[in-house]
């Protein structure tokens, strides 16, 4: 599982790439009007949509900016229609690639993730290609400024985890998605806030690769995460302790 940690910790720390981007309150709106319309404006009963708000809240959206979003997806408000959908392909070292994206347009955005794939050194790939190579997880990380090990491991664990690691500043837990909410419930009633909560969808087997094929993945990963449509982009590589370091130079 550390490899997939690993992942999840670069994902983690690129994150503050992406609150430098004006494009990121588009993305979550879109999230927030997709969950409302599924699976109704209320939280307490739409999990999907209390993951999103979180994310809003993470990122320090305008409080009125959520309640459009959410009111748009319940109708409450006229809005667009998005349609969800996974795009799959392969980047530099072979590595497989997913792209999950919310678009009003999906013939234009077809064409630009091809674009930008081919352009980074990847292809586009047939549907079922990679996607069954990647599951959903949960995935909760913590400062370790938050607490002690020991604790944070028993408060994980005895909620339902199904993994836990300490990393150098953080501790990682992953739950199984069924249950990934009382896991994070029973951290926050610890009096522990998440540095995140998501649900993102990991590989089940990992490739290794060198520094070279690293920065032309993360490069291809930050272009895809440009485009406006998409709202994750998943991997399968596997980043060396080592490599990690470099890249964090």
């Amino acid at each position: 599982m550390s490899g997939h940690s690993k992942w999840a910790t670069i994902k983690h720390k690129k994150g503050a790439l992406d609150a430098k981007r004006g494009a990121l309150f588009t993305k979550i709106i879109k999230e927030l009007t997709v969950a409302a319309k599924n699976g109704g404006g209320n939280p307490d009963a739409n999990p999907r949509l209390r993951t999103v708000l979180a994310k809003a809240k993470e990122a320090n959206m305008p409080a009125d900016n959520i309640d459009r979003a959410i009111k748009k997806g319940t109708g409450e408000l006229p809005g667009v229609i998005y349609e969800e959908t996974s795009y799959e392909g392969y980047g530099p070292g072979g590595v497989a690639i997913l792209i999950d994206v919310l678009s009003d347009n999906k013939n234009r955005t077809t064409a630009e993730i091809r674009n930008i794939l081919e352009k980074k050194g990847g292809n586009m790939s047939g549907a079922g290609s990679v996607a069954w190579q990647f599951h959903k997880k949960g995935i909760i990380i913590i400062n370790k400024s938050a607490t002690d090990e020991d604790k944070m491991m028993t408060i994980a664990l005895d909620a339902g985890a199904s993994d836990f690691s300490a990393e150098k500043d953080s501790y990682e837990i992953t739950t199984e998605p069924q249950d990934f909410e009382n896991v994070r419930k029973a951290v926050i009633a610890a009096g522990i806030t998440p540095e995140s909560a998501e649900l993102p969808k990991l590989a089940s087997t990992l490739v290794k690769i060198n520094l070279e094929n690293a920065k032309s993945i993360l490069a291809l990963i930050e272009a895809l995460e440009e485009q406006e449509d998409v709202q994750n982009v998943y991997s399968n590589a596997d980043i060396s302790d080592e490599i990690v370091q470099e890249l964090s130079k």
